[in-house]
């Protein structure tokens, strides 16, 4: 079967995507060669780009950390591509019932989709660390010290980003709706994932349906329980299928 077969006959389909989903948003990735922990980064900044996303160097190190981050993790001008243009037309026809993300651009909710779970939290959304106030990535900006770190203009404390950073864990609310929308799914699109980071990649065994597809631009090691695997460009590949149901 092809993918826009299978598109056809599902109704309730849930996106699960990785950074491979916003690289054609000219935003990097993370393992490939030329991506955030790739060889060029190595030699950029002081410690490998794992130890700077940490909780303890946040804490520790808020300058440097804020400095990385708004560096390498911020993209103002980043726009959703062909990928998520084609999921928000998906949703439209009633297709799709469910994003489920590990991106942090909030390119999906950008391009229109509605019912989206973002596994590692969102860069758009900020939060002072003592009084709780969320900020919105602009006022996060325009709220830097001469250090560059972010304070609350109510009580000075830092602002940290709603983002999953490493040696934090994942929001269970999240998580859970997550693994009951992937359960309850007829056709699971795995796109723009290694599938190599977990808990996330261990989502996909919750999965029981009729339709698994994988695209992804390399093979994963999960390549072998898909019923259509597609290595090409995600956004192609996504809309293509969706113009020819549309036909």
């Amino acid at each position: 079967m092809t993918l826009t077969d299978i598109l056809k006959e599902s109704n309730n389909i849930v996106f699960f995507g990785g950074a491979g989903v916003s690289t054609e948003s000219n935003i990097p990735d993370f393992r490939s060669p030329t991506g955030l922990y790739g060889e060029k980064k190595e030699h950029t900044y002081p410690y490998p780009a794992e130890t700077m996303l940490s909780r303890t160097f946040f804490d520790r190190y808020p300058k440097q950390f804020y400095e990385f981050y708004f560096n390498e993790m911020i993209y103002l001008k980043a726009l959703p591509n062909d990928a998520h243009k084609a999921l928000v037309e998906l949703e439209n026809m009633g297709k799709l019932k469910a994003i489920i993300t590990q991106n942090i651009d909030g390119l999906h909710q950008k391009a229109g989709s509605k019912t989206v779970y973002e596994l590692h939290g969102s860069v758009l959304r900020n939060y002072c660390q003592k009084c709780g106030t969320f900020y919105d990535l602009d006022q996060t900006i325009a709220n830097r010290d001469e250090d560059g770190i972010p304070r609350c203009p109510k009580d000075g404390a830092v602002i940290k980003p709603d983002v999953v950073l490493y040696e934090e864990g994942l929001d269970n609310d999240i998580l859970w709706n997550a693994v009951e929308a992937i359960a309850q799914a007829d056709c699971l699109i795995v796109g723009g994932t290694s599938l190599v980071v977990y808990p996330a990649a261990g989502l996909i065994d919750y999965f029981r349906g009729r339709h698994l597809v994988l695209i992804n631009r390399d093979e994963t090691t999960k390549d072998h329980m898909a019923n259509l695997v597609i290595h090409d460009s995600i956004g192609k590949v996504l809309k293509e299928a969706v113009d020819q149901i549309k036909e």
